[in-house]
């Protein structure tokens, strides 16, 4: 599985990084093989919503080679999906398998028209602002409607990457990856822990 980390100016990182942190163990573990992962963007260098600068060796890509892109949120998505050059690019990952999003990166997703008929969740102070890209805002922690996979507001992240790893595993790994990050707090679809 390669994946692609959409990276841009003002996003906010916990929503990157739970999930890369929690589904880059399926690797580890071997509970996936030949995973990989790229971070793109539209420039070679981006800094987050609290000044870290992040350093990005792939600059607008083809998409379309991925199996996953995961695009994070933060205030900037709010201008971002008007921005025509970023939400091209973004569309050249029409045909890739997986597509997941977390905060407003759901209005990312919305703006290159993958929520079309879809159910979505973002940050709950954008409830009203992802509701024109797809059928129904769902105010829940991540939602799931096919390959599409929303997360909620920033620590939602770390949710939506364990569910994300038992839509694609088991239970079994899903624990694996809790203990490996300590975080007791994922309950697993059957309503276990």
């Amino acid at each position: 599985m390669r994946m692609a980390y959409i990276l841009f100016d003002k996003m906010t990182t916990l929503d990157f990084v739970g999930f890369y942190e929690a589904v880059t163990w399926m690797g580890i573990l071997k509970a996936k093989e030949n995973m990989s992962w790229d971070f793109c963007s539209n420039k070679e260098q981006i800094t987050d919503d609290r000044g870290l600068t992040i350093k990005i060796n792939h600059v607008y890509p083809d998409l379309s080679v991925y199996d996953l892109i995961f695009i994070p949120g933060g205030l900037s998505t709010r201008q971002l999906r008007y921005d025509t050059d970023f939400i091209t690019w973004i569309h050249t990952a029409r045909d890739v398998e997986y597509k997941v999003s977390v905060c407003t990166g759901a209005l990312i997703l919305g703006a290159a028209g993958f929520l079309n008929g879809k159910r979505a969740t973002t940050n709950p102070s954008a409830y009203e602002l992802l509701t024109p890209y797809c059928t129904e805002v769902i105010k829940e922690r991540f939602v799931r409607d096919g390959n599409i996979f929303t997360g909620g507001g920033v620590s939602a992240s770390i949710d939506l990457g364990l569910y994300f790893i038992e839509s694609l595993t088991n239970e079994e790994v899903v624990q694996q990856v809790q203990e490996k990050m300590d975080y007791p707090y994922y309950t697993s679809r059957d309503g276990t822990r």
